[in-house]
């Protein structure tokens, strides 16, 4: 039986009472993207205006962000609570596979101006048509997709694990919670583990004996990883390349290693049920994330997260976005 425990207080910034500061910055920007010409919420333009934003915010905010930017913690996951969404603002739940946002909202805002304080906005093209800002919805008929519009639980991954240039943050910001507000955010790092994993263990997933396929989000198609190691760079403190659903040990010492890495994060998990108006921000290096089951009723008043990916170290996929923009093609 998996134990989820509740957030821990050092992952949590609670910013209930900058929420009116914050959202006349958030505000600001939304009017000068809707007054822009040609300006969506995807364009360079409006990016650009989002990083400028980013620094009006107030210095809780900025602080919190910088501090999580230069370490993440043990947990590697950030939870900023109480932010401002305008939820009188928010029409039905969408239902529907590939949902994205493309008009200017105060969530979608509060999503690029937080990328611009972590790095820069990223999307994938084959991924909900390469939107900066992505809904994460239960659809009917995908209650048992392994993806962001399932609704069943949703296994431990390093997101995009099989893409060469995978994003370094992964931000979900709650814009409406389940009907019996019993889904969660699963996250744990492989910092909480290490210490319980065996030698054996460590060592097997340090070698390159395990493959990752692409998530159901990029519609097939996509080839399979290079074998490659679940435990890479400094030992101490090694970063994490898993999907538990798509990555597929070589070896059988790379079977049990993954076994054992497997129980360890069930044992130590943690769970954030977000409000409204809470952002969890997650350490894709280093912090592995799912979802508990939730039962959607499908009246417009589902479970709606928006999502955004942050690369750190835009320059390194130069090579993948046209015009140096923000999509990544392929």
């Amino acid at each position: 039986m998996t134990t989820l425990v509740e957030s821990r207080d050092d992952a949590v910034v609670v910013l209930d009472r900058h929420a009116s500061a914050i959202e006349a910055v958030a505000r600001d920007l939304v009017h000068a993207v809707r007054d822009r010409r040609n300006g969506g919420l995807d364009s360079a333009e409006t990016v650009a205006a989002a990083r400028d934003a980013w620094e009006l915010l107030p210095v809780a905010l900025r602080g919190a962000v910088r501090r999580f930017r230069r370490h993440s913690g043990v947990s590697g996951r950030l939870v900023l609570r109480g932010l401002p969404i305008a939820e009188h603002l928010l029409g039905d739940t969408p239902m529907v596979a590939g949902s994205v946002q493309r008009e200017a909202s105060i969530p979608a805002a509060l999503l690029l101006m937080v990328a611009g304080g972590l790095g820069d906005p990223v999307a994938y093209l084959p991924e909900k048509s390469g939107a900066l800002v992505q809904d994460v919805v239960p659809v009917p008929g995908h209650e048992a997709v392994q993806g962001n519009t399932g609704s069943i639980m949703l296994s431990f991954h390093i997101e995009n694990a099989f893409h060469e240039h995978r994003p370094d943050y992964v931000m979900l910001l709650c814009l409406r919670a389940d009907h019996e507000r019993v889904a969660g955010t699963r996250t744990v790092s492989i910092r909480e583990v290490l210490p319980m994993l065996s030698a054996g263990s460590r060592k097997a997933l340090s070698l390159t004996e395990f493959e990752t396929e692409a998530p159901p989000s990029f519609g097939g198609g996509q080839a399979a990883t290079e074998p490659h190691a679940v435990l890479t760079g400094a030992p101490e403190d090694p970063d994490l390349l898993i999907d538990f659903t798509a990555t597929r040990p070589l070896t059988e010492r790379g079977a049990a290693a993954v076994a054992e890495l497997g129980e360890l994060f069930e044992k130590v998990s943690g769970v954030s049920r977000l409000a409204p108006g809470d952002l969890v921000i997650v350490d894709n290096h280093v912090t592995a994330h799912g979802r508990t089951s939730f039962t959607p009723r499908y009246d417009g008043r589902d479970r709606w997260l928006q999502r955004t990916f942050v690369a750190s170290h835009l320059r390194r996929s130069r090579n993948r976005r046209p015009g140096d923009g923000y999509i990544i093609a392929s």
